[in-house]
């Protein structure tokens, strides 16, 4: 029997495929179980849709993706934060204080996105990269300043 797996089945098939199974398995297992249904040109048709409707959320998530790259090469955001002589910083700019700063600015980032290996702990000029969406990736520049 021709089936229409919904999920992933470890050993079997991934979701989306069509695949020839004994029809007890079928039966008595992926349907109870609603890991697949019958292959039908109905069903068929309606797995070539949601492929077709996946594809173009994916095409628009990469075009917003490059689009908030460009916009971010032209963000500055200037941070001033208590510094001793030879401005090293009291304390350290995290990702989440720069994603606290770009969502000021209306740009909505996770921390987990910005690509900090390490904090900020010193005054000056950085440029920090942020993973996108996949290989897109942004960069800004942070200035950090000393307090009066």
């Amino acid at each position: 029997m021709k089936v229409i797996f919904l999920k992933d089945v470890k050993g079997v098939a991934k979701a989306g495929e069509i695949k020839n199974v004994k029809d007890g398995y079928a039966r008595n297992f992926l349907f109870k179980k609603n890991l697949a249904v019958e292959a039908t040109p109905a069903n068929i048709k309606k797995l070539e849709e949601k492929k077709l409707r996946m594809q173009e959320a994916e095409i628009q998530k990469q075009q917003d993706a490059e689009n908030l790259a460009k916009k971010l090469n032209e963000v500055v955001v200037k941070l001033s934060k208590k510094a001793g002589e030879n401005g090293k910083l009291f304390g350290a700019v995290t990702a989440a204080e720069l994603e606290e700063e770009l969502n000021k600015l209306g740009i909505k980032i996770d921390k987990k996105q910005i690509d900090l290996q390490e904090p900020i702990k010193q005054t000056g000029e950085y440029n920090v990269k942020i993973n996108l969406y996949k290989k897109i990736k942004g960069e800004f520049k942070v200035i950090v300043d000393a307090e009066n």
